[in-house]
């Protein structure tokens, strides 16, 4: 502290509709066949955790920021394999209107967006400075990303088309001017827009009219997390090891239970023979759905 270093990283309050949750799903890592990739509505699997009397915050109105509970539904997760999950940030991809001015101050350039090309869900983001600190990232004409290159949104307004006489004939005559109201067009400033002082002609790029952009939120830095679904887990390998277990005498049936006492797994233990009656194998099978529920450890014991 003396040093004026302080913590800069804090904790994400990001709703769940700002998020995107990716699950890519292989069943083994040695093989690349069946790999699924989908993604999943994180509004229905994401929820934050919120302040209660305990932790100094406002009671349930207050998101403790950076814990989240991350439900994993059964109808994803229903098969062995590994499933790696990748949340990031949500992208929106709309498409410039225009690269303009401000008629007021015309070395003010920005990005022009028109509402109407917007997904109605992203809507509520293009608001006055609904996009502040937002990243833009430009496509390609044959659709692939520009590697490495983005900018970030400064401003953003409601704004209008107005069209100027001008001296010099290079310059466009149609600028923009902010608006009260609300409005279909949004203009939105970027950094950096403005040349070096050491070269005034080199004006950074920013797009063009008709281009794909993604504009994505800065919320939190992306996550990935690697989940494997197995036969048997700690819990099963204790239960076989220390649970309780019974052995039928009468008809060889070998019962697990679980720390509830409820049956875990049944086997059936039985001795191969050969024409002599002599025993050859001892054997446990495994006897599946088909569970003897008259041995519940109630009866037994």
């Amino acid at each position: 502290m003396a040093l004026g270093a302080y913590g800069i990283k804090r904790p994400a309050d990001v709703s769940p509709e700002d998020v995107d949750i990716t699950l890519i799903y292989t069943p083994t890592r040695e093989s690349g066949d069946g790999v699924v990739v989908k993604s999943l509505d994180a509004s229905s699997i994401l929820t934050p955790y919120y302040h209660n009397g305990n932790t100094g915050g406002n009671a349930n109105v207050e998101i403790m920021g950076g814990m989240y509970n991350l439900r994993l539904p059964s109808s994803e997760f229903n098969s062995k394999g590994i499933y790696t999950l990748y949340l990031k940030p949500l992208e929106v991809r709309p498409v410039i209107t225009d690269c303009g001015v401000l008629s007021s101050l015309p070395n003010v350039k920005g990005l022009v967006f028109d509402l109407n090309n917007v997904p109605t869900q992203f809507r509520n983001k293009f608001v006055n400075n609904g996009l502040v600190g937002f990243r833009i990232e430009y496509l390609k004409s044959d659709g692939s990303k520009i590697p490495n290159f983005f900018r970030i949104v400064t401003s953003s307004f409601f704004c209008e088309p107005i069209t100027q006489n001008l001296t010099n004939s290079s310059q466009k005559a149609i600028r923009y001017r902010y608006v009260n109201g609300a409005s279909n067009l949004l203009f939105c400033t970027l950094t950096p827009t403005s040349a070096p002082t050491n070269k005034p002609n080199a004006l950074p790029y920013i797009g063009q009219p008709d281009q794909n952009v993604i504009i994505t939120n800065t919320y939190f830095n992306p996550i990935t997390m690697e989940i494997e679904m197995v036969d048997y887990d700690v819990e099963s390998l204790g239960i076989a090891l220390y649970g309780n277990q019974s052995k039928s005498l009468n008809d060889g049936t070998y019962t697990l239970y679980d720390s509830d006492d409820n049956i875990y797994k049944q086997y059936s233990l039985y001795e191969k023979r050969d024409q002599f009656g002599n025993p050859l194998y001892e054997i446990k099978k495994d006897k599946g759905n088909n569970i003897d529920f008259s041995k519940a450890f109630n009866n037994v014991s």
